[in-house]
């Protein structure tokens, strides 16, 4: 290894000023262009999940650590990893809050859209993690009854609070997907999935786009009540026949907060320097600027209006990449706005 270890970056990973010239020597490029060659003398990589860490990326490298600022792993190969004693750290949860925010805001813009009031709708949530719980939360908050399905938690901690997926499809008005892409999930929203879903119920995918045959969803877009898309299958070269069945299409961003981005590389700086010995990164923090004001009605709406990235990638799906890497990150929901998020009747809420 280097006396400075050589790592490379992917371009669109924000906050990693604290790593300067006396830690490491950084050389930055497009995830989806970073190839063998580019690494073959790194000591580290910073990748999101346009990089694909697969053996035959990392066989011929040097590369003792990879940091991924992102909630999953199934960009990584796991076990080559292990095998080859390279170390992994990602940032699960960094984004949690931001795709909190997306769901509800998209939730509400559906709603207003139909003229139909959320209360008391059944939510159905699938994969109660860091992010599901927090959907569970804020949609009891404001009146919202949930169904919660996690067979993983329910083993661990015993079936109290979990239901079946069966009864979560037939009963939700709502269902909402928040589990990691592993070969138990992959493809789990299929044909019988959909046709077991309750007439004129919501489908949201915010987690990973092969998680659903879309196949199967564009079968069952006519009796469903409406289709969120954040993920998508195929990305970035996505397949406008899916879009074109959707309510609301975003570009893989219902994370993409200033607050989640902050967390992300906050968590990957210091598992680097662990991994280095920088004690001075080891609680490595960026401090973001103040949010602003935004009156308590208009919580849903102007701090992520939704409708724009909607629009944008309708227009031009084939410019899912340029849509995301481009994207402005938006600013969470303070504490104290969190408090003060009150379910109007959405019809009421201008989208």
């Amino acid at each position: 290894m280097h006396t400075r270890p050589y790592i490379v970056v992917d371009d669109q990973v924000p906050f990693l000023e604290g790593i300067t010239g006396k830690h490491a020597r950084i050389i930055r490029k497009p995830g989806h262009l970073i190839e063998a060659r580019d690494i073959r003398n790194a000591d580290a990589l910073i990748v999101r999940t346009r990089t694909v860490c697969s053996a035959a990326l990392l066989q011929d490298s040097s590369v003792s650590f990879i940091g991924s600022p992102t909630i999953g792993t199934d960009h990584i190969d796991m076990e080559f990893c292990k095998a080859k004693g390279i170390a992994v750290a990602n940032a699960p949860g960094c984004n949690s809050g931001a795709v909190m925010q997306y769901v509800f805001t998209a939730l509400v813009a559906w709603a207003g859209s139909r003229k139909c009031d959320l209360r008391n709708k059944t939510l159905g949530i699938i994969g109660v993690g860091n992010v599901g719980k927090k959907v569970a939360t804020l949609a009891g908050h404001l009146g919202m009854h949930t169904i919660l399905n996690d067979p993983p938690r329910a083993r661990a901690e015993g079936p109290h609070g979990f239901s079946d997926l069966g009864f979560l499809l037939e009963k939700s008005d709502i269902v909402t997907m928040h589990v990691p892409l592993d070969p138990l999930t992959r493809g789990m929203a299929h044909r019988n999935f959909f046709a077991s879903m309750k007439g004129s119920a919501c489908f949201i995918n915010t987690s990973r786009g092969d998680v659903v045959d879309e196949g199967a969803l564009r079968e069952a877009s006519p009796r469903l009540g409406g289709i969120i898309l954040d993920v998508w299958h195929g990305e970035p070269h996505i397949d406008p026949a899916t879009v074109s069945i959707t309510d609301i299409a975003t570009p893989h961003i219902a994370g993409y907060s200033l607050e989640g981005k902050r967390n992300a590389s906050q968590q990957v700086v210091r598992a680097l320097a662990k991994h280095y010995g920088w004690d001075d990164l080891k609680d490595y923090s960026i401090v973001l600027p103040t949010v602003g004001q935004v009156p308590q009605d208009l919580l849903f709406t102007r701090c992520f209006p939704i409708f724009v990235e909607d629009k944008q990638l309708r227009t031009a799906p084939e410019q899912f990449e340029h849509l995301r890497n481009a994207y402005v990150f938006r600013r969470e929901w303070t504490p104290e706005q969190y408090r003060q998020l009150t379910l109007c009747l959405p019809h009421k809420i201008s989208s």
